[in-house]
């Protein structure tokens, strides 16, 4: 359901449940964690980080059945988001499809994001009673700032790619959003990994 491929310094990760609009389990967020632990142990071999769905969604978020059984909750979204934001290489989100839920934590950690014009972004924690994820809100919030943020989370508003793209949600909007992010990274690809990792310090 995780699908990874690795080529030139370049690792992508892939969700890939179609059947479920790529709907996580707690078994993909510790896969998804655990490649990029295994990636960041290689510090000289990978300069840059793509994460991306199958088919025409991102990710709707939390298993349904799973959620309602304590993942909602569950300290495995915490982990993935922050072993993201630590990564010494560049991380883009392709975003090809719709992000819902707690699929943002992932997205929110990445350096960049890259979204298909037909994507929105809705997170519906408000209605469906439970807490965002603790880093998911500061992390909103430093992109589109307060107001925004509480947009999405307090009044709970499907955002468009046009309007996420204006508030800073995202970073471009593109037809293929996995081209796209490939050529985003190509000058951390030409680098050396060092030299990556000590531009991204820099910026913090």
């Amino acid at each position: 359901m995780i699908r990874f491929s690795e080529t030139d310094g370049l690792a992508i990760l892939t969700i890939d449940r179609q059947e479920k609009a790529n709907s996580l389990t707690r078994a993909m967020l510790r896969d998804l964690t655990g490649h990029l632990v295994g990636i960041a142990d290689r510090p000289e071999t990978v300069r840059a980080v793509i994460l991306t769905g199958a088919g025409k969604v991102f990710s709707a978020g939390a298993d349904l059945d799973e959620a309602r059984a304590g993942l909602a909750i569950a300290p495995e979204w915490e982990a993935l988001s922050g072993q993201i934001a630590a990564m010494p290489c560049l991380t883009v989100a392709a975003l090809n499809g719709t992000l819902a839920g707690g699929a943002f934590g992932m997205v929110l950690a990445c350096d960049l994001r890259v979204a298909a014009p037909a994507a929105r972004f809705f997170y519906p924690v408000m209605r469906l009673g439970f807490l965002p994820q603790p880093s998911d809100p500061p992390r909103m919030t430093r992109l589109i700032g307060p107001a925004r943020t509480r947009m999405i989370l307090m009044a709970g508003q499907k955002i468009e790619a046009a309007e996420a793209l204006s508030w800073g949600l995202i970073d471009r909007i593109a037809e293929d959003p996995l081209d796209q992010a490939r050529a985003l990274a190509a000058d951390c690809l030409a680098a050396a990994p060092r030299h990556v990792a000590a531009i991204k310090g820099m910026i913090g």
